[in-house]
């Protein structure tokens, strides 16, 4: 009987291990950017909303690069997402007080993508928070919307361009 025990954990922790490898095998990742522009007339300490352009999203040839297709994808995750101050060139992120982006496409409800509040940034650059949502719907899409909700702690004298890079984890069934 004990034997048996010490078998079937053998055989189960085996199982578990050659689980993860395959999911391991079967993750790869999947990069996207979009420009988000702040406007100077954005008010202090008041949220403002900042829709961009719809992101084009490059899955169907990432999908096929890794060798499999949108159907067999069973988890996406943002992984990270940077935003980093295109123009002026010269600017930090003194100026931003929170900062929070969210997904949505024409099918799919709009959910929170990342965020930062109480931001204390001297650099040009900042990791946001990333959220744990499955944004399988979102990346098998052809395109999706992001909406930016910014809140300031100083006035802006020129519009500020910030860049999102967005980098997301998907894993895929093997059939």
């Amino acid at each position: 009987m004990k034997s048996k025990f010490i078998v079937l954990t053998v055989l189960l922790s085996i199982f578990f291990i050659s689980c993860d490898a395959v999911d391991d095998l079967l993750t790869f990742n999947i990069s996207n950017e979009t420009s988000i522009k702040i406007k100077s007339t954005s008010p202090i300490n008041l949220p403002s909303e900042i829709i961009t352009p719809e992101v084009t999203t490059n899955s169907s040839a990432e999908f096929e690069n890794n060798k499999t297709k949108a159907s067999l994808v069973k988890d996406v995750k943002l992984r990270s997402l940077k935003l980093s101050i295109s123009d002026p060139s010269d600017k930090t992120f003194t100026f931003l007080k929170s900062v929070h982006l969210y997904i949505s496409t024409t099918n799919s409800d709009e959910i929170e993508l990342a965020y930062q509040d109480n931001i204390m940034a001297t650099t040009n650059t900042i990791d946001l928070i990333c959220t744990d949502k499955k944004l399988d719907q979102y990346i098998k899409a052809s395109s999706y919307k992001i909406r930016t909700q910014v809140t300031l702690k100083e006035t802006l004298t020129k519009d500020v361009t910030v860049k999102a890079d967005m980098k997301f984890k998907v894993t895929a069934d093997p059939f």
